[in-house]
């Protein structure tokens, strides 16, 4: 396993474990040591996947603190543009959004610290994104920031968004804790 730093501070690529042979193949997204040695010391607490069609938009996630977390993102089949939202206000970056292409053919995962807004668009139907995250979900901080408010070309002339996703507030009206 490898992990890299992107261009935006905090957020790591991580080249899984992969291999394959008749049976099919195996993929290791976490490995302790391997997360410690790159100076990442997180504790799950919850996973889950979410299934998409093509030109779903999931986004922009987070939860406010106390209960922010952390988040390991990886698809197991199909494809996304991942995208991140830098919300932490003494950031070099804070405001900016990076995106990055994750898919099931490639086993690559994506590590999103706090202080971030998470969405993805699928790129084909039957997409599955597997989420792990170092906190608990906590309703009352559940929030997110309106996914076509910060600047960022999804790429679609039709999205499919959740009336949630849609009921964010704008990122311009957003005061960060982060």
């Amino acid at each position: 396993m490898k992990i890299e730093d992107t261009k935006c501070q905090g957020v790591k690529l991580i080249h899984c474990f992969s291999s394959h042979d008749s049976r099919g193949g195996f993929t290791k997204i976490y490995h302790e040591p391997d997360y410690l040695a790159a100076g990442l010391d997180v504790r799950m607490r919850e996973s889950y996947y979410s299934s998409s069609g093509r030109d779903v938009i999931r986004g922009m996630h987070f939860q406010l603190p106390p209960y922010d977390h952390a988040k390991i993102v990886h698809v197991i089949k199909g494809e996304v543009e991942d995208v991140v939202l830098d919300l932490r206000k003494n950031s070099q970056t804070y405001g900016k959004a990076f995106s990055f292409l994750l898919s099931g053919d490639d086993p690559k995962a994506l590590y999103i610290p706090t202080g971030f807004a998470h969405g993805f668009k699928s790129m084909q139907d039957h997409t599955l994104m597997l989420y792990q995250v170092t906190s608990a979900y906590e309703q009352s901080s559940d929030t997110g920031i309106l996914y076509d408010s910060f600047g960022y070309d999804w790429k679609t002339a039709s999205p499919v968004v959740s009336d949630r996703d849609k009921s964010f507030m704008k990122f311009e009206e957003f005061e960060s804790p982060f």
